[in-house]
């Protein structure tokens, strides 16, 4: 059962192939990075390369090498960081890019075992009902928010 009623796929279409492979954050520090999506989430390194003063990476969960996060670290950023949320709501406050979503199958034991492992929780597990899901938010060590999703 979908999560929800999508429209019927465009099989025809010139982009049919298209599938989702990773999404980039940028973040001041490659390796503060790693080892907190390793420590934090267990997740993998696929490959960590440099691309002139770029410091690159590419991370995948535990178990999945559908879908990877690319760490970009290095060069000279925005001195405009992130600004410390203090929960879900402030961080709507600003346009671009949010968060990123991983599924799980239990979003209360994910959210438990993260809070274990002394992660900032954005928001508790809750329920929206219009997407047949159950939703938490959390972010790393840098502000980046990451929702947890599972199918009710």
């Amino acid at each position: 059962m979908p999560d929800f009623n999508p429209q019927v796929q465009s099989t025809s279409s010139p982009f049919a192939d298209v599938r989702g492979h990773h999404v980039a954050i940028r973040i001041p520090d490659r390796d503060v990075a790693i080892k907190w999506y390793q420590d934090k989430l267990d997740w993998r390194v696929v490959h960590i390369w440099a691309h002139g003063d770029q410091q690159l990476a590419f991370l995948a969960p535990p178990n999945d090498d559908r879908f990877m996060v690319e760490l970009l670290a290095g060069g000279d950023p925005s001195p405009h960081p992130l600004p410390p949320y203090k929960d879900l709501v402030d961080s709507l406050r600003y346009a671009g890019y949010h968060h990123f979503c991983l599924t799980v199958a239990d979003i209360q034991a994910a959210v438990d075992e993260l809070r274990q492992r002394d992660v900032r929780i954005l928001t508790e597990p809750f329920q929206v009902d219009e997407i047949n899901r159950k939703i938490a938010f959390f972010a790393d060590p840098f502000g980046n928010v990451i929702e947890l999703t599972e199918a009710i």
